[in-house]
């Protein structure tokens, strides 16, 4: 059966992608067969249940035309034996002092050893995969996995709320899992700037140099067009991919925007994120969306009626966190009013949160800023750089971005800006956001007047 196995495996690769082929079947290895059936090994956790999910069908039916025999296929994970009892292996560790060692509290969010907490639910085995994300899935999973994959680094590129921070952080949960001795550091582009600030001012800029440089084994860098203008944070950035890429280490990136159309970005961090493997993302289709919502309610314990989820996976369609607004709508009513739930309450929640987008422009959120600044439209619309006008602009964009299906060259073109500029605007308001209560104070009175209408 081991040739025949190797048959199989040649005919499978004919059938599928090859670099699904490659990331999936490829690495499953013949174990031994018995009345019935066939046993076989995969690498991972991870792979074994992709197997089961996507080709185990597929391995069954070719196994009946080389042999003239059903038989069942049994997936074991590599090292272990049928019982699930590990075989021992020898692994090259580093030993730490006990005194290093703390144990994981129960229910935590996964802990990096350095930046933000990993959210706990973001692993690959609740990532939904479809035609759209089935490349950066594989990619994330084989980098994590160090397998079928040369590359060290991956952007993954999306649209807000597509799924890249999912699998970002999937990547750390599962170099974590299995080499749990690395050090896996997971941070915005934001927090990177300010951590490199405060370091210059308490006298912690080699100890900043040495954590990015030599300490860090996995780096998880989000939002990375964030950095757009920072010179200085670009060059010390550089200088630390330079080191984490000679050594061989992991470097995942996520952005919305390519690296050639990130705005004030130095050639030389722009070459060095093009070495990367580009993943995009593209939003959910219809059957990923219902599978999303099953998944969502499977692991919120509640359930809903097949024709709601249907309902919702056909109106709800730009992104993920869309279809949870919708989800958590339709139980929150249910529970709080004590009534069934229907197509018409259904419909309340999705008209709440797609009619006020489809009913806002570009000009009327023009109209509004102007009229909330004092200022014309056609001084936002002008060459100006008063910060009087620059501010009120800026506003707007943000804006026309955020309640407006407008993609951003044409919300540049309407401020007569190129849609660099209109990137560069973005990710001010965000940081004014972040760091300035005036500025959170402003949003959120136009925010709820833009809602209100």
């Amino acid at each position: 059966m081991r040739e025949v196995w190797t048959e199989i495996k040649s005919a499978l690769k004919a059938q599928i992608p090859a670099h699904s082929f490659r990331m999936w079947i490829e690495p499953v290895e013949y174990i031994r067969s018995e009345p019935g059936t066939l046993v076989l090994s995969c690498p991972n956790f991870f792979s074994r249940k992709r197997v089961q999910e996507h080709y185990l069908a597929m391995i069954e039916a070719q196994i009946l035309k080389h042999t003239d025999v059903t038989r069942k296929v049994v997936l074991e994970i590599e090292g272990k034996n049928g019982n699930g009892s590990s075989t021992p292996v020898r692994k090259s560790v580093t030993v730490r002092p006990p005194a290093a060692v703390q144990m994981d509290l129960p229910e935590m969010p996964g802990q990096t050893n350095g930046g933000r907490f990993l959210r706990k639910d973001f692993t690959f085995d609740r990532f939904v995969v479809s035609p759209g994300n089935n490349f950066a899935y594989s990619a994330a999973l084989s980098l994590a996995s160090r397998s079928g994959i040369s590359q060290n680094s991956l952007f993954l590129l999306s649209e807000t709320g597509l799924g890249k921070s999912h699998l970002s952080q999937a990547i750390g949960h599962q170099i974590l899992s299995q080499f749990p001795g690395e050090n896996v550091y997971y941070i915005t582009a934001e927090d990177f700037t300010n951590e490199m600030i405060r370091a210059f001012r308490n006298n912690g800029f080699e100890a900043f140099k040495e954590k990015y440089r030599r300490q860090c084994d996995v780096l998880l860098l989000e939002d990375i067009h964030f950095l757009n203008g920072k010179e200085r944070t670009q060059v010390e950035l550089g200088l630390a991919l330079d080191n984490l890429f000679d050594a061989q280490k992991k470097i995942i990136f996520t952005s919305c925007y390519l690296p050639g159309d990130i705005p004030k970005m130095s050639e030389q961090l722009r070459s060095r994120l093009s070495r990367s493997l580009i993943s995009s993302i593209e939003p959910p289709d219809y059957q990923t969306r219902v599978r999303i919502l099953e998944q969502m309610m499977a692991e919120n314990g509640c359930m809903l009626p097949r024709e709601i989820i249907q309902y919702l996976a056909t109106e709800l369609s730009e992104n993920v966190r869309q279809l949870e607004s919708g989800l958590i709508g339709v139980t929150a009513r249910t529970s709080l009013m004590n009534c069934p739930v229907d197509i018409r309450l259904a419909e309340d929640v999705v008209q709440n949160i797609t009619r006020k987008r489809r009913s806002i422009t570009v000009e009327s959120i023009k109209q509004m800023v102007c009229e909330h600044y004092n200022v014309t439209v056609a001084d936002i619309e002008s060459r100006s750089r008063k910060k009087a006008i620059v501010h009120p602009r800026q506003m707007a964009i943000y804006l026309a971005r955020k309640y407006t299906d407008q993609p951003l060259q044409s919300i540049g073109k309407s401020f007569n800006r190129y849609h660099a500029t209109a990137i560069h605007s973005i990710a001010a308001i965000e940081k004014g956001l972040k760091t300035d209560s005036a500025v959170r104070n402003q949003m959120k009175y136009l925010c709820k007047r833009i809602e209100g209408n």
